[in-house]
């Protein structure tokens, strides 16, 4: 899953692809390195992100969105937000899923609208906001409970109608390095959620923090932790750098015959 962000502000490639030209160059790199999905999204989520009025996450993705689909029309995208008013307007724009890092906590119409739209759900694992995430992070099992909370989540999401489900553990989001780590770790352990699991760690301050460099200068920190993911139990990796872990994947399968 290639992220694209049309944000200014992301921690990593905030300012990047906010033009025509850049998105669907950016786009057309992703696809030709071998991504699945492309992932847009309109709203940073980085710790202390600006907070924006729905209709401006609107006006950022949605043109993104039929750009896309106009220059790729067989690219299988997901709308990376929150709210349910952005996520029903992407999917009727050409989304074909929908990414919500809350997982139904920051909009309470979002369950019902994704089952209304039958798209498959990418539910995530946090506490708090990006504003008050950094000070929740306080947990007896970081494993356990996560699983705990995801499985309620999957839960709601079933009975209110949603068929296919994806869960993602959150890396870095109301989650200190140390916890990042142990979570990758213990990511297997995941896999009791029947659910395919969607690992989101690219060039993350768990990452760049550890090595004490940049995000910029985290890509080949990326790859050993997408290694891991993998190895893991991990079905789906978001990332920047999607030929890497094209690479990553194929060498792997080549192992695993």
């Amino acid at each position: 899953m290639g992220i694209v962000n049309i944000t200014p502000d992301s921690f990593y490639d905030g300012g990047k692809s906010t033009s025509e030209a850049a998105i669907l160059k950016q786009v057309e790199k992703m696809l030709k390195d071998g991504a699945t999905f492309i992932d847009v999204g309109g709203y940073s989520s980085r710790p202390n992100a600006e907070d924006i009025s729905v209709q401006e996450e609107i006006d950022r993705a949605i043109p993104a969105i039929e750009l896309i689909l106009s220059h790729f029309p067989d690219t299988l995208i997901s709308i990376d937000t929150f709210r349910s008013e952005v996520a029903r307007t992407a999917v009727e724009s050409g989304a074909a899923m929908v990414n919500d890092i809350s997982g139904g906590d920051f909009d309470s119409k979002m369950i019902q609208t994704v089952a209304e739209l039958q798209v498959p759900y990418i539910i995530m694992h946090m506490r708090g906001t990006p504003k008050t995430m950094t000070q929740l992070t306080d947990y007896d099992n970081i494993t356990t409970e996560v699983i705990y909370d995801l499985s309620a989540k999957i839960r709601e999401a079933r009975a209110a109608g949603i068929n296919d489900i994806i869960v993602d553990p959150g890396f870095g989001f109301a989650k200190t390095p140390r916890q990042s780590f142990e979570l990758l770790k213990n990511l297997k352990l995941l896999q009791t959620l029947e659910a395919p699991i969607l690992s989101g760690v690219s060039r993350k301050s768990f990452i760049y923090k550890t090595l004490q460099i940049t995000p910029q200068e985290a890509l080949n920190g990326t790859t050993v932790m997408n290694t891991i993911a993998i190895l893991n139990g991990s079905a789906i990796l978001r990332v920047h750098d999607v030929k890497e872990a094209t690479e990553c994947i194929k060498l792997l399968q080549n192992l695993a015959m």
